[in-house]
């Protein structure tokens, strides 16, 4: 049996090993392709542990708007569905890779509504009449 996500340490490793999936995906890479050339990756995934963290322990570490912060990489790097699809396949196989339980599964739930959220204002889902 896994253990379950109880510290900030697991959310580090879980966001770092999801990075090391996205990274060398060529549909995801765009989207970190600066963050990568400038030097920025540990301080991003600091970052996103620190947003994680904040979600599942309610803690107030992470001073971003994750939504904007996505809007605005959109004006450069065009989400499309499929990105969201990929996204979400590579986090829920990476937390069910190391951790299994309550709060495993309340970061896969978070992270599935998360990502519909952002698909929802990026006007990424068709109406059909």
């Amino acid at each position: 049996m896994k253990p379950d996500i109880t510290l900030k340490k697991d959310i580090k490793l879980i966001i770092t090993k999801f990075y090391d999936k996205l990274l060398v995906d060529e549909k995801m890479l765009p989207f970190f392709i600066d963050i990568v050339n400038e030097n920025q990756l540990e301080h991003h995934l600091e970052i996103i542990t620190d947003f994680w963290n904040d979600i599942l322990f309610d803690t107030i570490t992470y001073q971003n708007n994750v939504m904007q912060k996505h809007l605005d990489k959109n004006a450069f790097v065009k989400f499309q569905k499929e990105h969201f699809t990929i996204w979400v396949s590579y986090f829920f196989t990476t937390i069910d890779s190391f951790f299994e339980g309550e709060n495993a599964s309340r970061m896969k739930a978070r992270a599935q509504s998360i990502a519909t959220v952002m698909q929802l204002k990026m006007n990424l889902y068709q109406n059909k009449k």
